[in-house]
């Protein structure tokens, strides 16, 4: 219905009342006019889904231009130019408003309309736009509806009465706050019937399942249930929904043992082996806590000797000796078990809770197990397991250094032995367990370690089988100065074109204050050892040897003294290898060598090679042209070979000058004791800066030379025509002379050399150098020094040749 009221007064857009106030002119006097009205309007509500018929007045629009001028009205706006289009439309000559089809509510609640008049001829706008607002009544066409069709829930057996983990939930799409909206809930069925579950609504459209009693797993496993929700409208419209509810099953059968006792045995002080497994049955669903069992040792394991786990694959309880204990005698251990579930004990009877559980439930819960602990025999015990004592190494063997004391409780025969002793310096009485020093202990042996000695002592009793115990002494070592400290390194490498000095280190076996730091000073008082080396420092643990003048390259032995804080003093030989390191830190002689040659080299090489040999080649003929006269000298004698007998290899050393052994007459001895240069460049030279060759003794080594220089070789005519030059030139008094003066040198002057004996070749020995020999005297021919004699008259002509050739002048 569409209810109209006429307004006889103009109506503002807030619906106030306008007066107007006019004056008049003659009199003065206000005068009040109402002006005609403008607009008609009436509130309008529409019922939504209406039957009709369509279309159907809603309403109709007035406007107070309609009698001066030909007007046309216009609506738009919801239900007309926007959804739900087609809805709404008006009589443009005379304002009435349709609805042509249903409008449902829940989709559009409320419509806002703008309306326009317009002058027909014109088209010209003759009023202001204004707008009304259409609502919808509200019909119950919209049952209640559940957030779920079915509702799933599992509920523990031992669930406590009260609320269910389950919360309904259900909506209705029409107005709120009108009895179209509004809901109520109820159970229309349950099975089984018991336990009672209810509702319990917590605001609106939410409700709660609460239930009193309790759920017994054996008997219902599966609960399912209607609930319908109904709303309070006209008519009144329900819809409805399914709750399952799924039983878990809990402990409601305690766990019962198969038999009343059990039997086990344990040996004395074994420990850590399972004795016994004990089983259980429960009727509550496997592998889970309502039937997973938990042992306990109710009784008999005051001192923790046992424990009891359950092996989680069989659910059985695993008793274990966990603790070694010593027993005189076999006894008899009873253990009480306990045994329970996981998950506390629930009882339902009659769909009523049982608390608390009736002891009678309980009585198959504890067992008893009588463990027989059978005596074994027990080792002897060291008093104390770990003796210390506190020794200074080097002592005298025979010291009792300790006697333990051991007992056992099983036998009144104990031995005693050394178990480990790396250096067998103990020993010990088998009776008495006495253990005494044997030999000298040394603190800087590889067996003692952090100056400590430890020694392992066996005791046996004579039990069957024997035990044996154990017992350590350990020996702390005092030191003693007892080592003298050594070079690290006894050579050492200097880069003699960019260094001047090497690192010198030193260390000592012994340990404070015998050991360093150290003193370090040259070996040798000599100055000339002195012009060439120093230490700095002198004190330390190393110390650096420095080269004063710049050393020719090659090898040098440097005397050293190192001295410890205690004065044990150490001479040692340091060894400096001074040479060419190049841009590196190694001797460039020692790398490896290696070259190659272009081939155009080789070809020009070859080529030289070739030339030289064609000039020998010519000289040789030369030289044989003009010397063909000499040919017969050659022949008589054969071919010439020269040997000397008087090298004795490297020639001694000493430090006195030149020596010449002169005759009764003052004059010089034909043979001469020639000065040496070093046989190296060391800073310490072996025996002395000089060299002696002693030559020969006397004329007996004379004839001895002779007589085996001819028996020694084929070539006699050699030898013969040497020893008849030497007979010729030197009378036998001259050899006596010569024999006595080369050993009082010998004797006298070189004392620390002894004449060597040339009159056997023996091994032939390479030598480096040959001693020089001069034989002179004042009071002898000295023409033979102007002639060679006959037999080498051949080899001087030819050195007079050449001396011509080259214009050499003696």
């Amino acid at each position: 219905m569409i209810s109209v009221c006429a307004i006889p007064w103009a109506e503002t857009s807030h619906g106030e009342l306008m007066n107007q106030e006019e004056k008049n002119e003659g009199t003065s006097e206000r005068v009040l006019v109402r002006s005609k009205r403008r607009w008609v309007l009436t509130t309008i509500e529409l019922e939504e889904e209406s039957d009709g018929p369509f279309p159907m007045k809603i309403t109709e629009l007035f406007n107070d231009k309609q009698d001066e001028h030909s007007i046309k009205f216009s609506i738009s706006g919801h239900g007309v130019t926007k959804d739900p289009v087609g809805v709404l439309g008006i009589n443009e000559r005379t304002g009435e408003v349709f609805m042509y089809k249903p409008i449902d509510r829940e989709t559009y609640p409320i419509f806002h309309v703008e309306f326009n008049v317009f002058d027909a001829k014109t088209g010209e706008s003759l009023d202001k736009t204004l707008s009304f607002d259409v609502a919808i009544q509200d019909k119950n066409d919209n049952p209640p509806v559940f957030n779920h069709k079915v509702f799933n829930v599992q509920v523990p057996e031992n669930q406590k009465e009260g609320d269910l983990p389950l919360t309904l939930q259900a909506s209705d799409k029409d107005e709120d706050g009108n009895d179209n909206s509004r809901i109520t809930m109820t159970i229309k069925s349950q099975v089984p019937a018991l336990p009672q579950i209810s509702l319990k609504s917590i605001g609106g459209k939410i409700t709660k399942l609460f239930f009193t009693g309790c759920f017994d797993y054996n008997k219902a496993k599966n609960y399912t249930m209607t609930v319908e929700a109904r709303d309070h409208g006209t008519p009144s419209l329900s819809s409805t929904a399914t709750v399952k509810i799924d039983i878990t099953d809990s402990n409601t059968h305690a766990p019962v043992f198969t038999a009343p006792k059990y039997e086990a045995q344990v040996i004395e002080l074994e420990a850590n082996r399972e004795l016994l497994r004990i089983p259980v049955q429960d009727k509550d669903t496997p592998n889970t806590p309502a039937s997973r069992a938990v042992f306990t040792i109710l009784k008999g394991n005051e001192e923790g000797n046992y424990k009891i786990e359950t092996d989680p694959v069989t659910n059985q309880g695993v008793l274990t000796v966990i603790k070694a204990k010593d027993y005189e005698r076999t006894t008899i251990v009873e253990l009480e078990i306990g045994v329970e579930n996981e998950e506390p004990l629930f009882l339902c009877i009659d769909a009523k809770p049982v608390n608390p559980i009736p002891e009678t439930l309980k009585k198959n819960s504890t067992v008893t197990v009588a463990v027989k602990v059978i005596d074994v025999n027990d080792p002897p015990v060291f008093q104390i397991k770990i003796q210390k004592v506190y020794r200074i190494e080097e002592e005298e063997p025979g010291e009792v250094l300790y006697t333990p004391t051991v007992t056992d409780v099983d036998s009144a025969t104990i031995r005693c032995k050394i178990a480990e002793d790396p250096a067998k310096w103990m020993s010990i009485d088998p009776m008495t367990c006495k253990t005494t020093l044997a030999k000298k202990m040394d603190r800087e042996s590889p067996h003692v370690h952090d100056s400590t000695y430890t020694v392992v002592m066996h005791a046996i009793d004579d039990g069957e089988p024997p035990a044996t115990g154990t017992g350590t002494l350990i020996v702390h070592l005092g030191d003693m100065n007892d080592n003298a400290p050594h070079l690290t390194l006894n050579s050492s490498v200097m880069c003699g074109n960019k260094a001047d000095r090497v690192r010198v280190k030193a260390e000592d076996a012994d340990v404070f204050p015998y050991s360093g730091p150290f003193t370090f000073t040259l070996g040798k008082d000599d100055q000339d050892l002195k012009r060439l080396w120093k230490l700095d420092p002198s004190s330390g643990y190393e110390t650096s040897l420095i080269s004063l003048t710049s050393l020719p390259y090659g090898t040098y032995q440097v005397p050293l003294k190192i001295t410890d804080q205690q004065g044990v003093l150490t001479r040692d030989i340091f060894q400096v290898v001074v040479c060419n390191c190049g841009k590196g830190d190694m001797c460039l002689d020692l790398l490896p060598r290696s070259s190659s040659l272009h081939g155009a080299a080789i070809g020009i090489l070859l080529g030289a090679l070739l030339l030289m040999a064609l000039l020998l080649c010519f000289c040789f003929f030369c030289k044989c042209g003009k010397r063909k006269k000499n040919n017969q000298y050659l022949q008589i004698d054969g071919i010439q070979t020269l040997m000397a007998y008087n090298d004795e290899g490297m020639g001694s050393l000493c430090k006195s000058g030149p020596q010449f052994a002169q005759s009764p007459t003052s004059s010089i001895s034909p043979f001469k004791i020639e000065q040496q240069s070093p046989t190296n460049r060391l800073g310490s030279l072996t025996s002395g800066p000089f060299q002696a060759s002693s030559g020969f003794r006397d004329s007996t080594d004379l004839r001895n030379i002779y007589r085996t220089s001819r028996t020694r070789s084929s070539r006699n005519s050699t030898y013969d025509t040497i020893w008849s030059g030497l007979s010729r030139t030197f009378s036998f008094n001259m050899e006596d002379l010569l024999g006595k003066k080369i050993s009082k040198l010998s004797k006298e002057d070189f004392p620390e050399y002894q004449p060597h004996d040339y009159s056997s070749e023996g091994t032939n020995i390479d030598a480096t150098s040959l001693d020089k020999l001069s034989i002179c005297s004042t009071g002898v021919d000295r023409e033979f020094q102007q002639t060679l004699g006959p037999k080498f008259w051949a080899l001087e002509e030819i050195c007079q040749q050449a001396l011509k050739e080259k214009n050499i002048k003696l």
